[in-house]
């Protein structure tokens, strides 16, 4: 097996931690090539297509790539901003605020972040923390809720990676956060938020995005997690049943998906006499195409043209200060161990000690 070339070491360069958040991707341009080059890779995952790859190539190779890239590029250039996607740049500011979050709290820490699909790649920014050297590395999948169509192929990329290093850094990885107190606390908080500007609406609808219905009976555990977020969202807001429901969202192909799903749930909401509805996505990090054009743009046509008379879409988590806690939160525990606090980095004269040892016994630096 052939491994990449090792970046250049230098004795007694102290060992740094490294934690590299993870979505899903984006296109790089709202155009119908740039759409075709991302959907490709997306759709060319296993752990998201589970249809033998002699059947699903033809699909996709000879139908979907063809007729879909235009289509959906004229939907990502509805929502794209001066700075980029929205995904790609809330990412990066997350990444950006934790990173300033970590070394205030005086944590010798360095984040990078990567999409799943499209740029920058895992590889590139595991290469990056490895040059760097950062011989322990978190990654953080942006899914709070687990499922083998997201989390698990984030994973297989980076144990795709590990296959071509010959020195491997220690991996820790956060499998979901789906109940973790930080980011249900951020999810109250941001609903709070909207509440204190726009007023409260008759009903809060929560769209997470959808799978397969045949994951669940698989043993995929991303449904239950799902209903888990949401019960614990509605305690904390203290709404009742007839106040709070829970939907799925962009279903793709023939085969049943988890139910119910939006945009019917939409349509029932509205003849059912809900005035003022408000929709938030728990399961979406950062906002994106999903939420800005299928929820916000589409499902409020659909809500109105049923009858309803307001449509609030609640931003994502994006750059609210709360989230941006309940990711150093998690960072931190799951650093637990590694040598993260800048006081308890080995001082200089010890590592330069280190190197002339090192130097002493043939290195070259």
């Amino acid at each position: 097996m052939k491994t990449q070339p090792e970046p250049e070491y230098r004795h007694g360069s102290p060992a740094r931690v490294g934690v590299l958040l993870v979505n899903l991707g984006t296109p790089d341009a709202p155009t119908a090539p740039a759409v075709r080059r991302y959907l490709a890779q997306f759709l060319s995952d296993q752990r998201v297509v589970e249809i033998p790859a002699a059947v699903w190539k033809p699909i996709l190779h000879g139908i979907i790539l063809r007729t879909r890239p235009a289509k959906s590029a004229a939907k990502y250039a509805s929502i794209w901003t001066p700075e980029g996607s929205p995904l790609a740049v809330w990412t990066r500011k997350q990444a950006e605020l934790l990173q300033a979050s970590v070394t205030a709290h005086g944590l010798s820490i360095t984040v990078r972040h990567a999409m799943r699909y499209g740029s920058p790649s895992i590889a590139s920014e595991l290469d990056a923390l490895k040059a760097y050297g950062c011989d322990r590395i978190l990654v953080v999948p942006m899914y709070p809720q687990y499922s083998g169509t997201t989390t698990a192929s984030v994973m297989d990329d980076v144990h795709h990676w590990q296959l071509r290093q010959r020195t491997l850094p220690e991996i820790r990885w956060i499998r979901q956060h789906h109940d973790d107190e930080g980011y249900i606390d951020a999810l109250v908080r941001r609903v709070q938020d909207h509440w204190a500007r726009e007023g409260r609406g008759d009903h809060l609808l929560l769209s997470f995005h959808g799978v397969p219905e045949r994951t669940l009976t698989l043993g995929d555990p991303y449904h239950c997690h799902c209903y888990k977020t949401a019960r614990l969202l509605g305690e904390r807001l203290g709404l009742d049943k007839d106040a709070l429901s829970l939907s799925f969202q962009s279903r793709f192909g023939k085969a049943k998906w988890l139910e119910p799903y939006t945009e019917p749930t939409l349509q029932a909401l509205a003849k059912k006499g809900v005035k003022h509805l408000q929709i938030f996505c728990p399961g979406f990090s950062a906002d994106c195409l999903e939420t800005l054009e299928e929820i916000a743009i589409e499902g409020k046509h659909v809500f109105l043209k049923a009858g309803g008379q307001r449509y609030d879409h609640i931003p994502c988590l994006n750059d609210h200060p709360a989230w941006i806690d309940a990711l150093h939160g998690l960072v931190e525990r799951h650093t637990a161990g590694w040598a993260v606090r800048a006081d308890a980095q080995p001082r200089a004269a010890l590592l330069e000690g280190q190197r002339q040892r090192a130097l002493a016994l043939g290195a070259k630096v």
